[in-house]
C-alpha cells in the first residue's frame, strides 16, 4: 500500500502505475488528465510511469472552449 496525495487530499492505493490508479478510481476516460508532482504525464505514457510513496497527483477533467 502506497501512501499518495491525490488533488491536495491523502490516499492510498496499491496501484503501481498511473494507469492502474485511474482504473481503481474508474477515472481511466477521455477527457481526464493527470500530473505527478507538477508535471503533466501524456496519457500514452500512463501505463509505464510508475507511483511512488509520497508522490502528488493532480487529477483532472479537460475543458476545451474559445
Amino acid at each position: 500500500m502506497k501512501n499518495i496525495i491525490l488533488n491536495h487530499q491523502p490516499h492510498q492505493t496499491d496501484a503501481t502505475t498511473m494507469a492502474a490508479l485511474l482504473a481503481s478510481l474508474g477515472q481511466d476516460k477521455p477527457g481526464v488528465a493527470l500530473a505527478i508532482n507538477g508535471q503533466v504525464v501524456p496519457r500514452r505514457h500512463w501505463p509505464e510511469t510508475e507511483l511512488n510513496e509520497g508522490d502528488r497527483l493532480d487529477l483532472f477533467s479537460v475543458i476545451a472552449g474559445g
